[in-house]
């Protein structure tokens, strides 16, 4: 890294005159974050009436009064210069008609010597999803959430098989289109297969079609799935419940490219972007023979893990706005104060599936726009425990922490039906960690 140069007035308006050149928001960095120079375009979109030059990014941008990642996010300026590459994230930046969801990209500018005397950030604008209430796309400003639009934003225009995890509810769906609506194909179909308990003849069937006659009842010629969705994007929801004997039939599809219509003897060309989701643990099912290994690999090019709820709730209220506007748009619908405090204590196993649920049901038992405690579901107003409620024990009575770590597995193994593996995964520990404190407890039968 290179030591911090001096720039004067005619420094500044050639590197403003190259900035021009870029259609987006771009603006010239010193070492420390100063704003050295800036386009008309950073100007329109960040501008507040106030001088720009010599303002640090982070203050204009974000209106923090420290860097980024001083205030809990990544910088790509202080990645730029550790790494001394450009380097790409996704932020929610302050503009003149509040906050959005922008794509940084920050790239070193070297001297004579190769030292880095100042970087060039570009910001563009995403619309994948929206950081206010919003009908029609994913919604969110929590780390985690823009943690996942930064993998979307990023995959969405290669045609690399994208794989959604993540627990039922999450908005696997809502994702899975917004990789679609970002895509080179987004002009295309865009086609969703339930994967959940469909047959062998039915998956054929509504997959590739068939031809007239091809069985009993196949009174006319069927176009599949496959053909239809010809150069958009499939979605294969709750891809972990595909039998094994369709999972061949699935991976033959995906390895050569072709497909026959039932009752048909002609191969066909299949075109399409491929995108899976599943709240199952894949890999413990492979582990344990459920799901075909070769399969697993070819769906699983771009793993994306959804957020619980749980693990986003500054984006509760928003949520609740955008779910609201959907559900009832000719309606001013809005949650009271302790409504929201009711909800902030839930735990949603359901995720953002359940919150719609309830707010739904409060919809309907509301007199008016306000939705209050008591048109919410009893577990949900049900008073949770808080630390100063719990009863502590006795000095003397204090369980060591190795026995009721062995008292819970004991009482989870009795209980789970899945496997192993899938119970590792549920506890937050490797499989291998599982079996050894099984074997301690002498649980554990090979």
């Amino acid at each position: 890294m290179g030591s911090q140069i001096r720039f004067d007035v005619r420094s500044r308006t050639e590197i403003a005159g190259v900035l021009d050149v870029i259609d987006a928001p771009a603006v010239a960095l010193s070492l420390d974050y100063q704003i050295l120079a800036v386009n008309q375009a950073y100007r329109q979109s960040y501008g507040d009436g106030k001088p720009l030059h010599n303002r640090k990014c982070y203050e204009v941008s974000h209106h923090y009064t420290v860097p980024c990642d001083q205030a809990g996010e990544t910088c790509p300026l202080a990645d730029c210069l550790q790494t001394g590459r450009k380097q790409r994230v996704l932020h929610l930046h302050h503009t003149p008609g509040g906050k959005e969801h922008v794509e940084v990209e920050t790239s070193p500018v070297r001297n004579e010597q190769g030292d880095i005397s100042y970087l060039i950030e570009i910001m563009r604008e995403t619309h994948t999803a929206s950081s206010c209430a919003d009908v029609n796309s994913m919604v969110g400003r929590s780390r985690a959430f823009n943690q996942v639009l930064e993998l979307i934003n990023r995959v969405a225009p290669a045609k690399a098989a994208v794989l959604l995890l993540g627990d039922s509810g999450t908005g696997k769906e809502l994702a899975s289109r917004a990789i679609h609506d970002n895509s080179p194909y987004s002009d295309k179909p865009f086609v969703v297969v339930e994967c959940s308990g469909l047959t062998e003849a039915l998956f054929e069937s509504e997959l590739f079609g068939h031809e007239r006659g091809a069985f009993t009842g196949a009174h006319a010629k069927k176009i599949g799935l496959i053909e239809a969705v010809e150069g958009g994007t499939l979605f294969l929801d709750e891809v972990g419940d595909v039998p094994l004997s369709l999972q061949v039939k699935l991976l033959r599809l995906l390895e050569t490219g072709t497909y026959r219509r039932v009752g048909s003897t002609d191969a066909r060309q299949a075109s399409f972007r491929l995108v899976t989701a599943t709240h199952r643990n894949l890999q413990a099912m492979v582990e344990s023979g459920r799901f075909r290994r070769d399969l697993y690999y070819r769906i699983n090019a771009f793993p994306i893990e959804l957020p619980s709820l749980s693990q986003r709730p500054e984006d509760l209220p928003l949520l609740i706005d955008s779910l609201l506007s959907r559900l009832s748009p000719e309606h001013n619908y809005h949650v009271a104060a302790s409504t929201l405090a009711s909800l902030q204590q839930y735990a949603f196993p359901g995720n953002i599936r359940e919150l719609r649920n309830i707010l739904e049901r409060a919809t309907l038992l509301t007199d008016d726009d306000v939705i209050l405690p008591e048109h919410l579901p009893a577990d949900v107003t049900r008073e949770r425990k808080t630390t100063e409620d719990v009863t502590l024990p006795d000095a003397e009575d204090i369980t060591p922490l190795d026995e009721i770590e062995q008292q819970y597995l004991v009482q989870v193994a009795s209980i789970f039906k899945g496997d192993r593996g899938e119970l590792a995964n549920k506890l937050g520990i490797s499989k291998r960690t599982l079996f050894r404190k099984l074997q301690n407890l002498k649980m554990y039968k090979k």
